[in-house]
């Protein structure tokens, strides 16, 4: 469902999740995961309700609580692996490419679950453009939903967490920013259950403005998506 909204928000920085925020890659996080869950004897679909946002480790120990972290950590590095090679239908989510450029020069960086190698890999497939800031899986201790990541980012541009803004599409994302006090932009179908402040289809009615002494201005445009009312959850 749409609605019709106009909001403008002031902010000092702008943090950027990468999978489902930027990049579309649903299909290579399908194909990888779904293999996984069928060596683990697992269902493909309930495993999907779980990954997105959160490194591979951090989902296998939701996943399998009773395995050991070590075989968790093995895993996680063979699927970094894997993701990395298969950029087969991954693109750009639409309006990512222009916004990434309207923020050359503004206080932007990427906070992303992927590490160096799939980050960049998963950009270039999509024809997008890296941060100069960028937190990655090599950058932090915990995984989303801890804020760490979150907490770096905003400590790297030099900016107090509330007043930064971040853009997530996962649960597990949206609710890392939260608990960094930051307020959120939820983009895609799936963040409208998680709870950010306005939801967006995509990226192409979000627009970024330098307003003077360090203050940004962030124009979210007309036809957004309803976050969910209380009670409902994802599919």
């Amino acid at each position: 469902m749409t609605a019709t909204a106009t909001t403008a928000l002031p902010a000092r920085a702008l943090l950027l999740d990468m999978d489902g925020t930027l990049v579309n890659s649903d299909a290579a996080v399908e194909r990888v995961w779904r293999r996984w869950a069928d060596r683990q004897g697992l269902d493909g679909d309930e495993i999907m309700k779980v990954v997105h946002g959160r490194q591979g480790y951090a989902s296998m120990a939701l996943l399998l609580p009773d395995r050991p972290m070590e075989q968790n950590y093995a895993d996680n590095a063979r699927m970094l692996a894997e993701e990395t090679a298969d950029t087969e239908g991954v693109v750009a989510i639409p309006g990512a490419a222009a916004f990434l450029a309207s923020l050359h020069g503004l206080p932007h960086a990427l906070v992303t679950s992927a590490d160096v190698a799939l980050s960049t890999a998963r950009m270039a497939a999509a024809g997008l453009a890296l941060p100069d800031v960028r937190v990655t899986a090599e950058s932090v201790g915990a995984s989303k939903p801890d804020p760490e990541g979150f907490l770096k980012g905003a400590a790297e541009l030099g900016v107090a967490p509330a007043d930064c803004i971040a853009f997530e599409d996962s649960g597990a994302g949206i609710k890392a920013a939260r608990a960094a006090g930051m307020r959120v932009v939820g983009v895609g179908p799936r963040a409208g259950f998680h709870g950010p402040d306005v939801v967006v289809e995509d990226l192409t009615r979000v627009r970024v403005e330098a307003v003077g002494d360090g203050t940004l201005r962030l124009h979210i445009g007309r036809h957004l998506w309803q976050v969910p009312a209380a009670g409902c959850r994802e599919g």
